[in-house]
This record gives C-alpha cells, structure tokens and sequence, in this order.
C-alpha cells in the first residue's frame, strides 16, 4: 500500500524550531522505551497483554521501529498513571487490567483449554469479540462488565499508547506537539508549510520534495 505522506519523518522536525528543549525530552523517552522490559504486569501477565496488543493494532513485522504497547502500558501502570477520571462501572485502571487479563485467560483455558496467548488469531480474535459484545462465559466476568473493558480500557489505552508514539505520527501526518511554533493555518483542509503534505494519485513525488524542504 503506497504511504499516506511519503517522505515523511517527523523526527526530521527534531531540530527545528517546531520543538523546544520539554519536547524533544518527552518524544526521546517515548522512543527509548525498552519493548522487553516490564515491571507491572506478571510474567504471566505480560504474554496476555502482549497478545491483546498485537490483535487490537496489528503491525507488520517489516515495520522498521514497532510501537511497544505492551511496554507503554506497563509503564503507564507502573507509574501509577491514570486518566484522570475513573468509569463507575469498571474498577481502578490497575485492578481492570489484571481482572481483565485473568479473565481472558480463564476464557481461553474454557473454550480451547490453552491461554489466551497461546491460541491462534482467529481464535484470540473470536475471545476478544465476544468481550466486545458481552458474550463470554466465565464467571471471572462477573464482577467486570467485558463491553466496558473493552471498549473503555483495551481499546482506550492500546489505541491511545499507539497513536502517542512518535513512529505512529507519519502514518497520519501528525507534526507532533504544537510547542512552541504552534499551528497558524487551522481551517478545514488548510496546512501550514511545515506539516505533511497528504499523497494525491501522481503527486507522490511533490510531496517528498515538500517534506524535503519543509521537515
């Protein structure tokens, strides 16, 4: 499939005046995070995650950096950072996502007698929908309402650890934080020069130059 914005790096950006010196600091920390490392989640723990990860954002083994959810989630939980809010329905984030975990083991173990990380993907893809829909069986759901699991911290902090990886940004044009050039150029289909430039069908090669210049 041809790249959205071919060219496009935003660490090219790294040392121009789109970023200051906080910037540059959080964006090297995110990039330096150790996609083995894990201090939260169990040993066991840890294989379930990292198999949810892979289902919910597939990422192709010839991507040149993958994006380390499973690590960013631990270390999310590690530091004992929140939302900030919490769903009445659901328990605290770390209490969610070890129930959770457990609990898609114990469906895994009910319907093909292995963990959940050891099944195949369609079979790991079957598990999760049935958590989408609210259709699973055991009773390590009881207490854990599977839909707002789902949706409200399987899809909310994979989907979000994503898309706050800077590797993520050129697959949707993202200039990363505003700070401190900021975005003049806001209307509807409007960008400023240095943002990328989305491919139209025979403008590929405009674009890299643009990105070329403008990185």
């Amino acid at each position: 499939m041809p790249e959205r914005y071919p060219g496009y790096d935003v660490l090219n950006k790294r040392n121009s005046p789109s970023w200051n010196d906080q910037t540059r600091r959080v964006i090297d920390e995110r990039l330096a995070i150790d996609p083995d490392r894990h201090l939260f989640f169990t040993e066991e723990e840890w294989l379930t995650i990292g198999a949810v990860c892979s289902r919910i954002v597939p990422q192709s083994v010839a991507r040149p950096r993958p994006v380390p959810l499973a690590a960013m989630i631990d270390q999310k939980l590690f530091a004992g950072h929140g939302d900030g809010y919490r769903y009445a329905e659901l328990p605290p984030i770390r209490e969610a996502w070890r129930r959770g975990l457990a609990a898609l083991d114990a469906e895994a173990q009910s319907r093909h007698h292995r963990r959940f990380h050891d099944l195949a993907p369609l079979e790991q893809d079957a598990i999760l929908t049935a958590v989408q829909d609210g259709s699973v069986r055991e009773p390590a759901w009881r207490d854990l309402p599977p839909r707002s699991f789902f949706t409200k911290r399987v899809l909310h902090d994979i989907v979000a650890a994503y898309y706050s990886h800077p590797t993520s940004w050129n697959e949707i044009g993202f200039g990363g934080p505003a700070s401190p050039r900021g975005y003049v150029r806001m209307n509807f289909d409007r960008r400023d020069p240095w943002e990328a430039s989305e491919a139209k069908p025979g403008r590929e090669r405009q674009a890299r130059r643009e990105n070329a210049r403008v990185g």
